[in-house]
């Protein structure tokens, strides 16, 4: 959808195509029968999958939710949908998306802004997610079979019987997951804290990435990406961290706790460290003020700790002095080493209390300056005995 051209006709966008191809038979609508089996399959596996047939244009589809054609295009576009002219593309399901955004808006409950934000978190999460199971699911799920059917013949059924069962547990993850996010706003102490959190942040890298790029097939680059990410989302979840994202050869998580994300980054060495088919992993963590804006996170912290992680030594974990100080401060890594020897021997002796029961250790390595942060200090972070 465009608003571009709104006064071109009653379009409001896409005028030309509009002019030159009537609407009930729009120019490059693959539901017209031009005998194409495949593309006749497609349009099948559109209608069922979307649940409704194409009937309107964007304008008449604006016009139906009582929108205006320009903010029925920015929520198009917020979605991560191309711009459609006027061919009639568009179905009953699409105006109530757009009524009901709209509806929010008018109703106080989400400034227009913020719609938009809505319409584009949702799409752009969505859309990742509808890739993967159609590039990783679906793909080996319809590959030929011993019945002679094509692919082409075995999706349709496939996807009839998997939609209803997948939609459901969209919804449910997706409620399990707001009510953990909203879990984590509640205990915000203030408004500002909401957005401007105190996290701990962490990358984790594939070291020597750009070699096996050059190495190995296209395939198994792919298989050893995925083990990668899936071994690190599985970590992640486990100890009480987020993944925010992945990057190929390279994964963001963050913790509310320092102890939690000293926790992951230590378990991802380890845990990548017993795998053969693995290259070596190096970590890198800081903590301090995060911005948080539709499930990523941004600001200084963010970026120290991207710095770390590339000077990190492979099979280490470095993290900044404000990190090594909050693990001091919550009683998870001694302060200094020679203190909390001198705790134990002394309680060894009778003549003193025990230290509290370290998990981490904390070794300050050299300072160096990094470049658009000043000179820091790393700490290697490793397991305490």
């Amino acid at each position: 959808m465009t608003a571009d051209d709104a006064g071109a006709n009653d379009a409001g966008a896409g005028g030309d195509a509009a002019a030159e191809t009537p609407a009930d038979e729009p120019a490059g609508d693959p539901a017209r029968d031009d005998g194409n089996d495949e593309n006749n399959i497609a349009v099948k596996l559109e209608q069922l999958i979307l649940g409704a047939e194409r009937r309107y244009t964007p304008f008449q589809a604006a016009r139906s939710a009582g929108v205006s054609m320009d903010l029925a295009a920015r929520f198009w576009r917020a979605m991560g949908f191309a711009d459609i002219g006027q061919v009639k593309a568009l179905t009953e399901a699409d105006v109530l998306a757009l009524r009901r955004l709209a509806g929010l808006v008018e109703a106080g409950l989400l400034s227009e802004a913020m719609a938009v934000q809505v319409a584009r978190s949702t799409g752009q999460t969505t859309a990742r997610l509808a890739d993967w199971q159609i590039d990783s699911f679906l793909e080996g799920l319809t590959e030929p079979q011993d019945s002679g059917l094509t692919r082409t013949e075995i999706t349709y059924p496939l996807v009839e019987l998997l939609l209803p069962e997948l939609e459901e547990f969209l919804v449910y993850v997706w409620r399990r997951q707001l009510a953990a996010a909203t879990g984590r706003v509640v205990q915000a102490q203030d408004d500002a804290e909401m957005v401007d959190r105190r996290l701990a942040v962490g990358f984790a890298d594939l070291v020597g990435f750009t070699r096996l790029t050059r190495r190995l097939e296209e395939e198994e680059l792919g298989e050893l990406v995925e083990a990668f990410e899936t071994t690190a989302a599985d970590l992640v979840a486990a100890h009480g961290g987020r993944l925010i994202k992945t990057l190929g050869d390279e994964v963001l998580f963050s913790a509310d706790d320092a102890g939690i994300a000293a926790e992951i980054g230590l378990r991802l060495i380890e845990t990548m460290g017993h795998d053969e088919t693995m290259p070596e992993l190096r970590v890198g963590i800081a903590f301090g003020t995060v911005t948080t804006r539709m499930g990523d996170v941004f600001g200084t912290t963010v970026n120290l700790a991207s710095r770390l992680t590339s000077i990190a030594p492979k099979d280490t974990v470095l993290v900044d002095e404000a990190f090594a100080e909050e693990l001091g401060r919550t009683g998870d890594a001694p302060v200094s080493e020679a203190d909390a020897a001198a705790a134990e021997k002394a309680a060894l002796e009778g003549t003193g209390s025990p230290p509290p029961p370290y998990r981490f250790a904390l070794q300050p390595m050299w300072q160096r300056p990094v470049r658009g942060l000043g000179v820091v200090e790393p700490w290697m972070l490793t397991r305490r005995g």
